[in-house]
C-alpha cells in the first residue's frame, strides 16, 4: 500500500511540476522546482519500500487501486483547469497547488507514523519512522513555502 500511495504522489507532484514550468514567471518555476524535487524523493520512497517488500515477500503480487486505498488515506487528485483557474491571481493558484500537496504530505506522515507504531518487525519500524520524518520535512518545507504566498482573500476562507 505504501509502494502505491509514494508512487501515486510522486506521479501527481510530477504533474504539477511540470504545470508550473509551463509558466514563465519566477515563482511559478521555483514551485515547480521544488515539487519535481518532492517528486524524486517520493519515487526514492516507493524504491526503498518495494526493496523491502521484495525481501520480504518476494514476487508475490499486491495489485490495489485507488479505490483499495481511499478510506485508509486520501489521495491527493487535482486537475490543472483546478489548479490554474485563471479568474483568480496566481498566488492563488500556486496556494492552491501547495495546500494540496500539504494534505498529501501530512496524510503520508500520520500514515508512516500509524505503521511505526504497529510494526513488530524493528526494521520495518525504522523504515516507517525514517519516511515519516521524511514527509514531515516536506511538510514544513510547504508550510514555508505557503507562509510567503499571499491568496487572495476569496480563497483563502476555503
Amino acid at each position: 500500500m505504501a509502494v502505491f500511495i509514494e508512487e501515486r504522489n510522486s506521479e501527481i507532484y510530477q504533474q504539477f511540476a511540470e504545470t508550473f514550468a509551463s509558466f514563465p514567471d519566477f515563482v511559478s518555476l521555483e514551485i515547480a522546482s521544488a515539487l519535481w524535487d518532492m517528486a524524486a524523493e517520493e519515487r526514492h520512497h516507493s524504491t526503498l519500500l518495494l526493496e523491502r517488500y521484495t525481501a520480504q515477500y518476494g514476487q508475490a503480487a499486491c495489485a490495489l487501486t485507488e479505490a483499495d486505498i481511499f478510506e485508509i488515506i486520501e489521495l491527493p487528485e487535482l486537475g490543472n483547469g483546478e489548479i490554474l483557474d485563471f479568474s483568480a491571481d496566481a498566488a492563488t493558484a500556486h496556494h492552491r497547488a501547495l495546500r494540496i500537496a500539504l494534505s498529501a504530505e501530512n496524510q503520508a506522515r500520520d500514515f508512516y507514523a500509524g505503521l511505526a507504531q504497529t510494526a513488530d518487525d524493528p526494521e520495518l519500524r525504522a523504515l516507517c519512522v525514517e519516511l515519516s520524518s521524511f514527509e514531515a520535512d516536506h511538510v514544513e518545507f510547504l508550510e514555508r513555502r505557503l507562509a510567503r504566498i499571499k491568496p487572495n482573500r476569496r480563497e483563502s476562507k476555503h
